[in-house]
């Protein structure tokens, strides 16, 4: 689904200005080093894969840390003229970047590429206004990491609804009364989205010439009661993220027994309590109606940033980390990244990842299930950074009793439509 209307127009005024077209910045010849900027788990480890087996050039690796200051810095090297060759950009942020004017138009050079190899759900997110902004690495749907002994030894089963999710909840609280079986993101936005795409909901859109913007639309709301009522009792552990320290902790001391999170979340979880070798299992996430539904939680693409020195060589690497079954293998055979490939054709090379540690499931077949179930229409818009940032801002006074979700999802409508207006753009909600 390409990004309509409105942003149509924004994109293309803000390519406009942008300078020269795609192609404008050249290739050096015979260019000896491009550079990858990235935060995701085994960059390191695929950057070191092609340059064993590449000889025409070589690949350095920026390591940076993830969040808002690493698009903060990506803008900045753009207005610079400092940008790497190749850059990592997640797709909840997508749509900003390019809306800045920061990303190299692909559609000449990578058009094909995307359309050739991903399916359609995986394309829409990374084109925008009919445009290719960037080529998909992985999909990260919804699942639920748990403690299979725990289970089995208190007779308790995954919860299929999210009506039986809460009993299972209390069954181990009551089981165990320092161990919860879920976890409350307290500082983690992404997470908030994905429950609510899961539940129906679309927080961003586009309505004749406008953008359409409904974050507390009804199926947020009906999850956001629901969360508020979990957090309320109780029922849920209160930590900043599912890679939070504390968390991390809590799972060690098994205090934390379930939890939901993406297929992306197992490689942390192995790597984190090696200790814990066999005791984990994964389930589908529950829904509101006992069907399987899922959403995307994360996910990333790969991308030239506007300026780039060496598009056909960063290029070239790109889509050998998303499209080559080696570059695959090479992400996965880390045992730290446990990404699921946005390229299907690619689905066998998961099995570079040791799956020991969760007693030899196969958890990339059961999260393969997980993306088939999850709802189309979900899109992403250019203020998605200001939605997370109003959101998680505030979660903690959910979990301190002193705010509701639904609160919440309100106050972040009202930033989102704001900072839309003072970009300039037509919105309606």
């Amino acid at each position: 689904m390409a990004l309509l209307s409105g942003a149509v127009m924004s994109v293309s005024a803000l390519t406009a200005c942008g300078g020269a077209d795609p192609g404008a910045s050249g290739t050096k010849s015979g260019a000896d080093v491009i550079t990858f900027r990235s935060f995701v788990k085994a960059s390191d480890v695929v950057t070191a894969a092609f340059n064993k087996t590449h000889k025409d050039f070589q690949v350095k690796w920026e390591n940076v840390p993830s969040g808002t200051d690493y698009y903060t810095k990506l803008a900045s090297s753009v207005k610079a003229g400092n940008v790497p060759d190749v850059a990592v950009v997640e797709y909840n942020q997508l749509p900003d970047v390019v809306s800045q004017g920061g990303l190299e138009d692909l559609t000449e050079t990578a058009g094909q590429v995307v359309t050739g190899n991903f399916p359609p759900q995986v394309q829409q997110l990374v084109t925008l206004g009919g445009k290719t902004w960037g080529v998909p690495r992985d999909v990260a749907p919804l699942v639920l990491f748990y403690r299979k002994d725990f289970y089995d030894k208190h007779d308790l089963e995954p919860a299929k609804t999210w009506d039986e999710y809460t009993k299972l909840l209390e069954k181990v609280k009551k089981a165990d009364s320092k161990a919860r079986g879920g976890i409350f993101a307290t500082a983690d936005a992404n997470l908030l989205a994905a429950l609510a795409w899961q539940a129906g909901g679309h927080w961003y859109g586009t309505e004749g010439q406008s953008w359409k913007v409904s974050i507390d639309d009804e199926p947020s709301k009906k999850m956001a009661a629901y969360w508020t009522d979990l957090v309320s009792k109780g029922l849920v552990g209160s930590y900043n993220s599912t890679s939070d320290d504390a968390f991390f902790q809590a799972v060690q001391k098994g205090e934390v027994v379930s939890y939901i999170c993406a297929n992306w979340c197992a490689g942390a979880l192995q790597s984190t309590v090696p200790d814990q070798k066999g005791k984990w299992a994964v389930a589908m996430v529950p829904s509101w109606d006992g069907r399987p539904a899922s959403a995307m939680f994360g996910g990333s693409s790969f991308t030239v940033p506007k300026g780039a020195k060496h598009p056909e060589q960063a290029l070239e690497f790109i889509k050998w980390i998303t499209t080559d079954p080696e570059g695959m293998k090479a992400w996965l055979s880390s045992g730290t990244s446990s990404m699921l490939p946005a390229a299907p054709a690619l689905l066998s090379t998961t099995s570079a990842f040791k799956t020991d540690f969760y007693d030899g499931q196969d958890i990339f077949a059961l999260a393969s299930k997980s993306y088939e179930s999850v709802p189309s229409g979900w899109m992403w818009g250019p203020s998605a950074g200001v939605t997370g940032t109003a959101i998680s801002d505030s979660l903690g006074k959910v979990a301190g009793g002193e705010m509701t979700l639904a609160d919440v999802l309100t106050s972040a409508q009202q930033a989102t439509v704001a900072d839309f207006k003072g970009r300039g753009l037509s919105v309606v909600q």
